[in-house]
């Protein structure tokens, strides 16, 4: 007798694995000030502070300005902590940039705030589950991964015995594997919020919870759990696209500096979702 495929049963998961801190953006607290100046070119960071001297900045201390040169060192001394909360605060104004508009345009700034106070703790929000959904069910392409399971589980499912067989799991995974997950590199996602919080994910993870097969229908309830990672490895900051933002460089300093350190961390995300269709 044909076996059929019993449910919950984990159909596809990235060859990243989730909850991996040993990955290359995870790092923090691993660089000198040498290292970030002469490597990665991070002399200018902030035009507020300048936080290798630990000094605030003024108007004429900036690089634009013609006295800049001349008065380097020269500003008011603080402390390393007044200089964190400092470049934290120009870090929150600078993401304004990035979420201009939606209802995921508050994200980055919470997440900012996770990273300023959360030591490294996973970051998980309403906001993103939602996003992740509504990125499945409006994807209408031909590589969506919710209309390539759809027609994968149609096609093999045995309508007589009511059941999808086991022999037939693989067709699953393959179908997954030949579309394109969800990811946030949309145009719209790079004023909407989601692209600057999670653009490109890390790990992903999708199970289908169970299927029921009545009379020429079937419903399958799909668990899809996608992780990023808050953080930014060398290969980010050494592209000028990123590189040339005081935004990144701010990050960049804020976490992987010796004297800072502040840990980067796992961001969750997790969507239910139905495929429903008809034998013909």
């Amino acid at each position: 007798m044909m076996a059929a495929l019993q449910f919950p049963c984990t159909i596809f998961k990235t060859q990243n694995r989730m909850d991996d801190y040993s990955a290359e953006d995870m790092r923090c607290g691993d660089l000198t000030e040498a290292q970030l100046k002469s490597h990665y070119r991070l002399d200018y960071i902030s035009d507020r502070v300048d936080p290798y001297m630990l000094t605030r900045r003024s108007s004429m201390d900036r690089p634009q300005s013609m006295f800049c040169c001349n008065r380097r060192g020269a500003g008011e001394k603080i402390s390393r902590q007044q200089c964190a909360m400092m470049l934290f605060d120009e870090f929150r104004s600078l993401s304004r940039n990035f979420s201009i508009y939606g209802p995921y345009s508050h994200l980055i700034e919470k997440m900012i705030i996770h990273m300023q106070n959360g030591n490294g703790t996973p970051f998980h929000d309403m906001s993103l589950d939602t996003a992740l959904k509504e990125h499945i069910l409006n994807d209408k392409s031909k590589n969506s991964t919710r209309l390539r399971l759809h027609e994968v589980i149609k096609k093999n499912i045995d309508w007589h015995k009511k059941h999808y067989p086991a022999k037939e799991k693989d067709k699953l995974k393959e179908i997954i594997l030949g579309g394109k997950l969800p990811k946030f590199d949309r145009f719209q996602d790079d004023f909407n919020g989601m692209g600057i919080t999670v653009h490109d994910t890390w790990a992903t993870r999708i199970t289908i919870k169970s299927l029921h097969i009545y009379n020429d229908h079937f419903r399958a309830v799909v668990h899809y759990k996608v992780q990023d990672h808050f953080g930014l490895d060398s290969d980010d900051i050494l592209k000028k696209k990123f590189s040339q933002f005081h935004f990144f460089r701010i990050w960049f300093v804020l976490q992987r500096y010796n004297q800072f350190g502040f840990k980067p961390f796992m961001t969750n995300m997790e969507a239910i979702i139905e495929i429903k269709g008809a034998h013909k």
